[in-house]
This record gives C-alpha cells, sequence and structure tokens, in this order.
C-alpha cells in the first residue's frame, strides 16, 4: 500500500513579496548518511500572495499540501505542519535558493535551483540479474469482463512438470508487475526467490498501468479483483502449472483482495497475506495517521485535532449518498470547522470561503470511487467466507497497517467463518515493505537497501511448501 492520504487538515496562509519570481518548480535534495532524498517545491501565486505543494520523488509522492507559502525581501519560506518541515532560503542574483531544511527539530542544508536533479543510482543488492536459473516469459492475459488485457510475467523452474504457482498482488496505487516503488522491486524479488525454490510465480502489471490496458482511476478493489481472478484462470490453462495447488500472495491492498477473490472461488488451494488489513478502512486511514505522525514528529495535540477533523469528514463519506451530496455536507463541515477556529489562531487575511475552497481542493481524492470503496470497505465478511488456508504476516514496526489490531482482525473474521487453517505472525523488526527498519516510518523506505527481508521470504516459503506437499 502505498501511503495513503492522511487529509490532514491544514490551512494555507501566504504572504505576499512581488519583486521576484518565485513561481514555478524549484529542486533540491536532502543529503542524510549519504543518501540523496529529492525534494521538488511547487510554488503558484494566487490573489493574495502565494501557495505550494511540495513531491518527493524517491519516495514516490507527489502533490503534498504545503500549509503555508511566505515570500518577502528575497526570503522564501515554506511551512508543512502536521510534517513538522520548514524549508527557509534566501534567493540570490544567481537564481539559487540557499536555505536549510528543518523537520522535526533536525536541520539540513539544503538548496534549491531551476534544474531538475537527476536520481542517484540505488545499491539494491537483493534485486536478481539476468541470467536467471529458470524460465521467465513475458505474458499476456485478458480480463473478458472488463474487456481489458493484463501484461505480466510468468517464472517457472526450468525442469519440466507440474508445479504449484502463485499469483502475486500488488498494494495500493498504479503498481508495476515489480510493485515497484521508492527504487524498489519487491515482488521482483519475491518472485525471483520463490522460483529458485520450485514455486511458478505470476506477477502483473496493474490495469491501465506500464502494459496493461484498461482504466487504473475509474476502478476500485472490486475491479481489481476480477483481474487476479483473470490471472488464476490464465495459470489453469497452462500445462506447467497444477492447477489444484495455485495461491494467491497478497501485499497490502492485496492482503483485501487476496479473500475477496478466495471467498468466490473453489480454484484457490491457499492465500498469504502481507500486511493485509482486518479493519474497515476509516479506521485503518486513522490509526496510519497517528502512528506516522508520532513517528514524524507531530504534536500530540495537533494529532488529535486532526483525527477529529478526519472523523467528521470519514463519517460523512461512510454516508450511502451521491457524490455531489457528500461533497456539499463537506463544505459545510469545513465552514463549520473555521468558525470553530479561535480567531487569533487565524492567519491575517484568511477568509472562510479561502479556507473552506483550499481545503476541499486538497479533498478530491476522498471522491475517488476508489477512496470511497476503501474507506467504506470491511474485510471481515470476506474472511468470514474464506474456507482455503491461510498465512498472515504483518511487520512488528508497520506504520500503515498496525499489526495487532489487523491481525486479530483477521484471525477472528476466519474464525467467525470456521476456517482454523490459519498461520498468524508478527515478525520482529520489519515495516510495511518486510524490510528491516529503524522506526518503521515511510521515509525510511527508499533509504534501506533491503527490498524483502529474506526471514519473511522463507516463512513464506516453508508455509506454502506445507501446503502443497
Amino acid at each position: 500500500m502505498k501511503v495513503l492520504s492522511l487529509v490532514l487538515i491544514t490551512c494555507i496562509f501566504v504572504v505576499s513579496s512581488f519583486a521576484q519570481d518565485i513561481t514555478g518548480q524549484w529542486h533540491g535534495a536532502l543529503k542524510v548518511q549519504g543518501i540523496q532524498l529529492r525534494l521538488v517545491f511547487n510554488v503558484e501565486q494566487t490573489e493574495s500572495g502565494y501557495s505550494s505543494t511540495m513531491d518527493s520523488p524517491d519516495q514516490g509522492a507527489f502533490g503534498i499540501p504545503v500549509t503555508s507559502t511566505r515570500f518577502q525581501d528575497g526570503t522564501l519560506k515554506i511551512a508543512i505542519t502536521n510534517a513538522n518541515i520548514i524549508y527557509e532560503g534566501t534567493l540570490g542574483d544567481d537564481n539559487r535558493i540557499v536555505g536549510v531544511f528543518t523537520q522535526a527539530g533536525q536541520s539540513f542544508p539544503m538548496n534549491l535551483s531551476r534544474d531538475e536533479i537527476e536520481k542517484l543510482g540505488s545499491n539494491r543488492p537483493q534485486e536478481p540479474k539476468k541470467p536467471f536459473p529458470y524460465r521467465s516469459e513475458e505474458v499476456i492475459f485478458e480480463n473478458k469482463q472488463a474487456e481489458i488485457l493484463l501484461a505480466g510475467t510468468l517464472t517457472m523452474p526450468e525442469e519440466d512438470g507440474k508445479y504449484p504457482a502463485v499469483v502475486l498482488i500488488s498494494g495500493s496505487g498504479p503498481q508495476n508487475r515489480d510493485e515497484e516503488l521508492m527504487g524498489h522491486k519487491p515482488f521482483l524479488v519475491l518472485s525471483d526467490y520463490l522460483t529458485r525454490n520450485g514455486i511458478a510465480v505470476l506477477r502483473f502489471d496493474d490495469r491501465g498501468t506500464a502494459a496493461s490496458t484498461g482504466d487504473f482511476a475509474s476502478a476500485t478493489s472490486v475491479d481489481f479483483a476480477t483481474d487476479v481472478a483473470s490471472a488464476v484462470q490464465y495459470l489453469q490453462s497452462r500445462p506447467e502449472i497444477d492447477k489444484s495447488k495455485i495461491g494467491l500472495i497478497g501485499h497490502s491492498e492485496g492482503g483485501i483482495i487476496a479473500p475477496m477473490v478466495a471467498a468466490d472461488s473453489d480454484d484457490i488451494d491457499f492465500i498469504v497475506l502481507l500486511a493485509g488489513t482486518g479493519i474497515r478502512g476509516d479506521k485503518l486511514l486513522l490509526a496510519q495517521q497517528e502512528l506516522i505522525g508520532k513517528a514524524s514528529g507531530i504534536s500530540p495535540t495537533q494529532l488529535e485535532e486532526s483525527a477529529m477533523l478526519n472523523r467528521g469528514i470519514f463519517d460523512i463519506v461512510l454516508k450511502d449518498q451521491g457524490t455531489e451530496e457528500m461533497k456539499g455536507e463537506m463544505r459545510n463541515y469545513m465552514a463549520q470547522a473555521f468558525r470553530n477556529i479561535p480567531p487569533v489562531n487565524l492567519p491575517s487575511g484568511l477568509t472562510e470561503d479561502k479556507f473552506v475552497n483550499d481545503q476541499m481542493a486538497r479533498m478530491k481524492e476522498l471522491s475517488s470511487p476508489w477512496m470511497q470503496n476503501f474507506i467504506r470497505y470491511d474485510p471481515a465478511p470476506a474472511l468470514e467466507k474464506v474456507s482455503c488456508p491461510v498465512l498472515a504476516l504483518n511487520g512488528e514496526k508497520d506504520l500503515q497497517v498496525p499489526p495487532k489490531e489487523n491481525l486479530e482482525a483477521i484471525k477472528a473474521g476466519l474464525a467467525k467463518g470456521g476456517n482454523t487453517n490459519v498461520t498468524t505472525m508478527e515478525l520482529p523488526g520489519l515495516n510495511h515493505l518486510f524490510q528491516e527498519a529503524e522506526t518503521g516510518a515511510p521515509s525510511e523506505y527508499g533509504t534501506i537497501e533491503q527490498t524483502f527481508s529474506p526471514v519473511a521470504m522463507e516463512v513464506v516459503l516453508g508455509w506454502i511448501k506445507e501446503q502443497v506437499e
């Protein structure tokens, strides 16, 4: 699962200065312990001054809302309150900004320019290199229901025979077949490991992504489940695959989709849930917001204020109403939130209309079919219908899918349906991507050389072999 929008409610306020042109893209790079992290500030001029967003390309994060953008007397100051980030720098005659980036009390020099910064090569020692000691075939299969073609890679042991197989199901956001994010290719590493150990693996590009056709933006988890079912049908058509030993491995959102498919099919022999969720989407987002906020140094008061506002927003999304009705109720909700802010805390010149419009612009994602479905979706009913063996793994330091409450919910849902062939494990020291991590914060993902913990892969392989032997 990508880092889902936390929908933190922030105010944008600006102070005007028109002596120099500060609008456009400004590129910089943080260098910490030998690791480069590129950042981009996108500055726009408004009627009252400036507003901006921040991108972190190496972390796969774009359009991060900025709380305040000020440019006065040649000094640019950008603040992202909910992440405890402040950047302050001075624009020189060479059209470069010399400044300092501060987050949670730690300061780093970072200069900005108009020139795009190239990504440095990352050390990813686990990524396999050709030639592979197994067969690797580019494949295309059809989802007849959706009338789309899905492109992927099928890897199989070199020797002739019929092999057990798994379909890999990626997390949220448009993912290619390697589930590539933040310089890592988790599914490439996992598929290589499993295939070297006798398991055939089919991994594929999400619909509308890379070489697959279809529309990703209009799809929900329910639609993605039909893509996975089509992948299973394709494996059944292959003479090298043992049709009675086909399983699913889903990561993050993929851990929601796998039970959906298994609940409606007798063709699934087992499923593995990697950081899968067991609680409703709104509850997951609130828990995620709190954990990542704490790791980022956000104060308990700020976290509680954001949680209170977000609960109200999610309650609106949970109602059975049309998109326009939902937007109208949200607009009224944000207007009331503005009126509840003590006047002493309001930035000078910030009107109710501007506050509401700014917040509505930042909540566009809430009107997407995927997000509405995610917030409303409760995994329990699907889990209750799963009768095949299940392995559910979470990392102890996962801040996106908190391990204890989700593993307990997964186990409870399966037990309610009478499924006793269930194994759940919380793996020490691992984050949401199953990397060995210090804090588990998403900001670490790209800086960690390890792509996938060998311990986690050994657990997955050992359990699968128990199911198929």
